[in-house]
């Protein structure tokens, strides 16, 4: 395997849109990483620990409004914008349904929120930073990443982001200065991010010609109907990766929850990895399933032996790095959190070992099958990560959420095997080096 990987000219690989495509993605997601390490330290002695443990709170609380704001665009908007590359119109119709869509999500989102708190009195400990987040909503709405994905187009949208999250860290040196800032945090990175969002969809409108115009609202709620599927998937995969340190907070204190999610940061960053290869790969392997099954399988199978061995070596040098780590985010010797985080290390190989279920599932449009097992290992997440946070408290969230992992792997294998049994069979004989017949 070893041979046939270092006989492929690099010069090739490196010209290869999908390869450009996760260039940039890392890119991004380097940024991202980057900012937050520089964020973490000096939000920490800024605000205290116990503030940066709300901040983080509310932050789960929007990521979770988030998703119902995503709506599974981020899923079938690339597929659509790829199979769609040379047609105008069409690019104009689908980008100016999807961002109208989620505008009004995001709408309905606020308002639900607004009412949740001063309506209903909920989330008394963190009112005003959550109050403070909901621009994150708009951000979202705005946020044209599937569009270059599905354009194959990375490089613009991934310099965006990085003066998006200078302007982040920008706010944070200057105007955070003590806990009664914490409110700002979240603001400063949901204006940071749809300021530069608004940028990138004036280029889109102008330079690249595809028109942005407010379409009927049957053709909104049409939209939604057609990815109810993928935003209840999208919904149990959020709650199940994200929504750890929510039930973590009925069990520590704020001091814990600091530092749990300290480390569960760390964790975050590391399991883009694999969102990064099925984004990076998703818009190529959507066309080379429609027209040519045989390179698709040559092409899913190299990707994904390169990125477990890629996720094996970055769970172990985290895994050994842990004390290092927490501490140059800390500043400080936080002992559970160097546990969390030795723990949370292999989050991103398991995670990594469904990449090739997952491309399989979304090339052969499968929505019923990413809903079905979205749901059984979210179940399975609640009732594990409920049981062993009460018994031992985040190390037991951390055991958790790593087993959360293998459960998603095997829920999509026995579903997919189920479904789409030569698809699935044909891949993992070619991925272990044997020949399947149908």
């Amino acid at each position: 395997m070893f041979e046939r990987l270092t006989s492929i000219p690099f010069s090739h690989i490196l010209r290869h849109k999908s390869t450009q495509n996760f260039i940039f993605l890392l890119i991004i997601q380097a940024s991202n990483i980057l900012i937050s390490l520089m964020a973490m330290p000096l939000l920490i002695q800024a605000i205290g620990v116990d503030r940066f443990g709300l901040v983080s709170l509310a932050l789960s609380v929007i990521l979770i409004a988030n998703v119902f704001v995503g709506f599974g665009f981020n899923l079938s908007g690339p597929r659509e914008i790829a199979l769609n590359q040379k047609n105008k119109k069409a690019l104009s119709q689908v980008l100016s349904q999807i961002i109208s869509s989620k505008l009004v999500l995001a709408l309905i989102a606020s308002m639900a929120l607004l009412l949740s708190v001063f309506g209903f009195g909920l989330f008394p400990e963190y009112r005003a930073i959550l109050t403070f987040s909901i621009l994150m909503l708009f951000s979202e709405a705005t946020l044209p990443v599937w569009f270059f994905q599905g354009m194959e187009r990375m490089r613009l949208v991934s310099v965006a982001n990085v003066f998006s999250k200078l302007l982040y860290l920008m706010g944070i040196v200057l105007f955070i200065n003590g806990p009664e800032d914490a409110k700002l945090v979240n603001f400063f990175f949901g204006g940071a991010a749809f300021t530069i969002n608004l940028l990138l969809l004036t280029y889109v409108h102008y330079e690249l010609g595809v028109k942005f115009y407010l379409p009927q609202f049957s053709k909104i709620t049409k939209t939604w109907k057609s990815n109810v599927y993928l935003f209840l998937s999208n919904l149990a995969n959020h709650i199940s990766v994200n929504g750890g340190i929510v039930i973590l907070s009925f069990f520590a204190p704020a001091s814990m929850l600091g530092m749990y999610s300290l480390a569960e940061r760390v964790s975050l960053m590391l399991r883009m990895l694999p969102s990064m290869m099925i984004g990076a790969i998703y818009p190529n392997a959507s066309k080379l399933y429609q027209n040519d099954l045989e390179r698709f399988y040559g092409f899913l199978v190299k990707v994904y032996r390169g990125a477990v061995f890629l996720a094996l070596f970055v769970g172990l040098l985290t895994n050994l790095l842990a004390p290092f780590i927490i501490k140059v985010l800390s500043k400080s010797d936080m002992a559970a959190s160097v546990v969390f985080l030795r723990i949370l290390a292999f989050v991103p190989l398991f995670a990594t070992m469904n990449i090739a279920n997952m491309i399989m599932i979304l090339v052969a449009n499968q929505k019923k099958i990413l809903f079905k097992s979205s749901w059984t290992f979210c179940i399975y997440m609640v009732i594990v990560a409920v049981s062993l946070t009460s018994w031992l408290g985040g190390k037991g969230l951390a055991i958790a959420m790593l087993s959360t992992e293998l459960v998603i792997f095997i829920t999509c294998s026995l579903l997919l095997r189920q479904t789409k049994p030569v698809l699935f069979k044909t891949f993992y004989a070619k991925a272990f080096g044997r020949d399947y017949h149908s």
